[in-house]
């Protein structure tokens, strides 16, 4: 089974424009509402490819965002809070583009991290990967996942994998203590990486896009020499790089029509997570997340694929001389 936990999960709607011009009156050609969030979508995903999957969430007795989580078709723990689940808006235009805006979320309480723990501890038998992942909600310790990254790490097994997604503030704290706190697989895109080592997200991603992936090599290479064991650097249209000790790959996505990206990182660690459960080799476990994001882009809304929508075949993995 693949855990998840989701500490600020979101109702994400999704609504579909020609194009979209600030100050003006945008009319929706299509609109959609699911439950989503980071550890969601993997949860999701996971779920959609026949695997055991749990998705652990703060959330209220009688908040929508339950009834909508629960149509999702696979079981998750709700832990209760105050307040209500934020929604999460984005807008995608007729060429791809995509512009979120979210909204805040409950305010975080003690419980909530210790609940989620009790959690682990009931399936803790059943878990081959746990993926924490998402922002953090509001009062909320930054260095929660560091925090949490360690007391997992003294109940799970070695060979269970401990994956964190996350960005800004939570993501620099978890860096900054990677020498104690660092999990098995760590997914920034190209901005986050560059939080992390003090580089600009949009020269790494300029430069992968024109098929250089070295200076996001070296940037994750300074990430694992502090602890990270492997770094899944998402890089959009470019596809992603894997960074470990002794190796890198880049992979590039098979050809895509871009209707929606909200979705496709957590799909790519998705299929990452799940290869990686199944013992592939580190460059079929890039292959099979490339193959995912980019399958997660090519659908509307939150598309979260299945493994009929991926296209393995196209989606091409080089070795890196690192």
């Amino acid at each position: 089974m693949i855990l998840t936990f989701t500490p600020n999960p979101s109702t994400d709607a999704t609504l579909s424009v020609a194009t979209l011009r600030r100050g003006e009156v945008a009319r929706a050609i299509t609109a959609t509402r699911e439950a989503g969030g980071k550890g969601v979508n993997v949860a999701h995903a996971v779920a959609k490819a026949g695997r055991a999957a749990l998705a652990v969430v703060p959330c209220g007795e009688s908040d929508p965002f339950k009834f909508a989580a629960n149509r999702l078709g696979f079981p998750f723990v709700f832990i209760p809070v105050e307040g209500t689940i934020r929604t999460n808006t984005a807008i995608t235009e007729s060429d791809g583009t995509t512009t979120k805006i979210n909204e805040p979320g409950p305010q975080y309480t003690i419980d909530v991290q210790q609940e989620f723990l009790d959690a682990l501890d009931s399936h803790i038998s059943e878990c081959k990967a746990v993926v924490m992942a998402g922002s953090l909600p509001s009062g909320a310790p930054a260095d929660l996942y560091a925090t949490l990254t360690r007391e997992i790490r003294l109940k799970l097994a070695e060979d269970v994998l401990v994956a964190v997604d996350t960005s800004d503030e939570p993501l620099v704290k978890l860096g900054d203590q990677l020498e104690s706190a660092a999990p098995d697989i760590l997914k920034p895109n190209a901005f986050e990486l560059a939080q992390l080592v003090g580089a600009d997200g949009h020269v790494l991603e300029t430069s992968a896009s024109a098929g250089d992936y070295s200076e996001v090599v070296e940037a994750a290479k300074r990430l694992i020499q502090r602890g990270a064991k492997e770094v899944l650097v998402t890089l959009g249209g470019a596809g992603a790089c894997l960074v470990t000790a002794d190796s890198a790959w880049a992979a590039t996505p098979p050809p895509t029509v871009v209707k929606s990206t909200v979705g496709a990182g957590d799909s790519s660690l998705a299929g990452y997570v799940m290869a990686r459960t199944q013992g592939l080799p580190l460059d079929q476990c890039l292959q099979t997340a490339v193959a995912y994001g980019s399958a997660a882009a090519g659908l509307p809304g939150t598309g979260i694929p299945s493994p009929d929508d991926i296209n393995l075949e196209q989606t091409q993995v080089v070795e890196i001389d690192s």
